[in-house]
């Protein structure tokens, strides 16, 4: 796969899936409603993979050591990337009750990560479980957060 293809396609799917989680975590907690963890992934899937393909372009300009072709191969890998796993999160909301799509979403997610954390520490030459117990680490710190900040924006604010 290309550079520029690669760069756009792991940072599109990892913000997919630590944004994602991170924002139906903490929707969930705050106001256990379907249709406001349907809305925020919507939301997500729309105008953050936007901002992230549009940052993900301006940083390979920034570095002034790419093609034109190669920064928009990276930009256009970034939003369909994100797009498309933000809205994967979808199927679990729709097919099953709230608090169980929620968990099987975090399932999903960290498994996603899991693979292409392994994947990306092989192509390197690291150990994979490190790489891996690094990425994971992250992404639960961000959904204990979430989890913790919408339970008290709903005691403070409602």
């Amino acid at each position: 796969m290309r550079h520029s293809l690669k760069t756009g396609f792991s940072f599109g799917l990892t913000s997919g899936i630590i944004t994602t989680l991170g924002l139906m975590v903490g929707l969930h907690s705050g106001t256990h409603s379907k249709l406001v963890v349907l809305g925020g992934i919507l939301t997500i899937a729309i105008a953050d993979a936007l901002s992230d393909a549009l940052g993900i372009h301006i940083s390979e300009e920034s570095e002034n050591k790419h093609s034109v072709k190669e920064i928009w191969e990276a930009t256009g890998s970034t939003f369909f990337s994100k797009f498309i796993f933000a809205l994967t999160f979808i199927v679990p909301v729709l097919l099953f009750e709230l608090s169980t799509a929620i968990m099987i979403s975090i399932i999903w997610g960290l498994s996603m990560l899991s693979i292409i954390s392994f994947s990306i520490a092989k192509e390197q030459g690291a150990r994979p479980w490190r790489v891996v117990a690094e990425h994971l680490i992250v992404a639960l710190v961000v959904i204990v957060i979430t989890h913790y900040v919408g339970h008290w924006i709903a005691s403070a604010f409602g």
